[in-house]
């Protein structure tokens, strides 16, 4: 390893297709149709599925919750607490930041490996879907 590099982690393709089954499956049980994006470590669209009747409008917003999540590593409902405190307000305008639930990091072993984004519930269906879908992936 160079003194002007670093090696990355992100997700791997396989994993994100296993974690895009497992939010379909949560947001089933849950009671919605979703629209399920995976991001790896750089924001990029990994993986992505959009149930038959899910909204179009739902399509962006689920990759905006993905990318939000592990752009920062944190998830979207927390930047709703955050874009109250005065201090990070100006963040809600930045292109891409989306603070409603359903947006998760995806983590191992400490590191940000990418983003899952769930939407076409509502927030706490979007939020329950992805919480059952990151711990039956094993966070």
């Amino acid at each position: 390893m160079s003194a002007n590099s670093f090696t990355a982690r992100s997700i791997t393709r396989e994993a994100a297709a296993r974690l895009v089954s497992d939010a379909i499956a949560a947001s089933e049980r849950v009671g919605f149709e979703p629209v399920v994006a995976i991001v790896d470590a750089a924001g990029n669209l990994k993986a992505f599925e959009r149930s038959d009747k899910s909204s179009y409008l739902a399509i962006n917003i689920a990759i905006d919750k993905a990318y939000t999540a592990a752009s920062f590593g944190l998830s979207t409902s927390q930047w709703v607490d955050l874009l109250e405190d005065r201090g990070a307000s100006n963040l809600r305008h930045i292109p891409r930041v989306v603070a409603a639930a359903g947006g998760f990091p995806i983590m191992e072993d400490g590191a940000i490996i990418g983003g899952l984004g769930i939407s076409g519930g509502s927030w706490s269906q979007d939020q329950e879907a992805g919480e059952e879908a990151l711990r039956n992936f094993g966070q």
